[in-house]
């Protein structure tokens, strides 16, 4: 089973630079090299970046889109279609897209962001998934450990690395541990009859 991982950052902004860029870029061919999908918000910026890094590297992206249609997607919201293998119109805005684009991945890594990223790092974190938060990157991210420390309503795993390699393997490491127990829950337990 492939696991799916949303990467989640700034389409624009001050903390976009060539540095951030390039970091993302690493990232989605990170989870590509995994055998992981890149799961985003079929947006530009962060997540494109991301996805461009995913085909680099042949790996599967899919996009989940603020939009209604194709068309909405580039007329209305100029939003771009390349570098994605599926793109999944919700057609109910961002804060819409956003709690299915978060609720569909198995994990979510944070770059640089704004208020949209921010939504989505309170979505995972309620729901307990692994979040990865790539360090240095500028915006939300450098900020959400302090976010977490005022405002923590429970534990939730939270890795911080500033190498997109690593982010991504710390990430897969901790979803395979996730999903032994699960498996492990879910075994039947087999009974020996008396042959007698």
């Amino acid at each position: 089973m492939s696991f799916k991982i949303c990467v989640s950052g700034a389409a624009e902004g001050d903390c976009l630079n060539p540095e951030t860029i390039e970091k993302a870029e690493k990232v989605g061919e990170a989870i590509a090299k995994s055998g992981a999908v890149l799961v985003t918000g079929a947006t530009t910026g962060i997540p494109h970046a991301a996805a461009k890094g995913a085909k680099k590297e042949n790996g599967i992206s899919i996009g989940f889109s603020p939009a209604a249609s194709r068309a909405d997607h580039m007329k209305r919201y100029h939003l771009p279609v390349n570098y994605l293998d599926l793109i999944v119109y919700t057609g109910f805005g961002y804060s819409g897209r956003n709690l299915i684009l978060t609720r569909s991945a198995d994990a979510v890594i944070i770059i640089c962001g704004r208020i949209g990223t921010l939504n989505e790092f309170t979505v995972a974190f309620e729901d307990r998934k692994p979040i990865g938060i790539l360090e240095g990157s500028g915006g939300m991210a450098d900020e959400i450990e302090d976010i977490t420390r005022i405002a923590h309503k429970h534990q939730c795993q939270v890795l911080y690395e500033s190498n997109p390699k690593k982010i991504v393997e710390g990430l897969i490491e901790d979803l395979k541990e996730r999903y032994k127990e699960d498996r492990e829950k879910l075994t039947p337990v087999r009974t020996i009859e008396n042959p007698e």
